[in-house]
């Protein structure tokens, strides 16, 4: 591991020790030097390592426990591949959008409980319209819903992809609010409530197939121009 002589120490330290983690240097489930260690290997203070660390905690490629140490939690960097997922078309945004959608609905028909479906229809409620509060905070809002369905489906592997695409799902919120593409309506919001709440998986799929289809025809028509 080099010195570092950069000008932004903190941010520095940082890529130098993600570049360790990404090279495969220590394993997933391995703990790391300690503080002192990476101060004398980085050439750098406790408080530009501790910086560091926190920076790669947040990016998830470690994990700090209290007490324990600082483990490595994944060798592969998350931030990028978020942002080649931003920089694809709003067609296979969509598509993806509605493969987890189509999926969280349907455990959510087999898992859900009472109280789940009451939080889906607050948080319908509360989705109001655009022009309360603005674009920004009404995809806040539908976010929030769309998020609590996913949550219902009981499976944290989707819960945990579809928080990493939050940026992107948001993405395709706000493409529908410019008028280019059409907005599903109140109606067709509750539809996937009321078909999650039968209990029949195949029915809350279909209902967010539904809900999707008019986006994904009018995203073909515009592509095909």
């Amino acid at each position: 591991m080099q010195p570092i002589h950069r000008t932004n120490l903190a941010d520095s330290a940082a890529e130098s020790l993600r570049a360790e983690i990404l090279s495969g240097r220590w394993a997933i489930g391995e703990r790391i030097p300690n503080e002192t260690a990476l101060t004398e290997l980085l050439a750098v203070s406790r408080g530009t390592v501790r910086e560091a660390v926190r920076v790669l905690v947040s990016k998830g490629l470690l994990d700090a426990r209290q007490g324990s140490g600082t483990y490595v939690r994944s060798t592969v960097d998350a931030s990028g591949a978020l942002d080649r997922v931003k920089r694809t078309g709003l067609r296979d945004q969509w598509e993806a959008r509605a493969a987890l959608d189509v999926e969280a609905a349907r455990l959510a028909a087999l898992r859900h409980t009472p109280g789940d479906l009451e939080r889906m229809l607050n948080l319908l409620s509360a989705r109001g319209t655009v022009a309360e509060g603005g674009r920004d905070a009404f995809g806040r809002r539908d976010m929030a819903f769309h998020r609590s369905i996913v949550e219902a489906s009981g499976n944290r592997a989707i819960v945990e992809l579809y928080d990493f695409f939050t940026s992107a799902i948001l993405e395709t919120i706000h493409s529908t609010l410019n008028g280019d593409l059409p907005e599903p309506d109140d109606r067709a919001h509750r539809a996937i409530v009321e078909a999650i709440a039968t209990g029949d998986p195949d029915q809350a799929a279909a209902s967010v197939r539904a809900f999707m289809a008019p986006v994904l025809t009018e995203l073909e028509r515009l592509l095909s121009q």
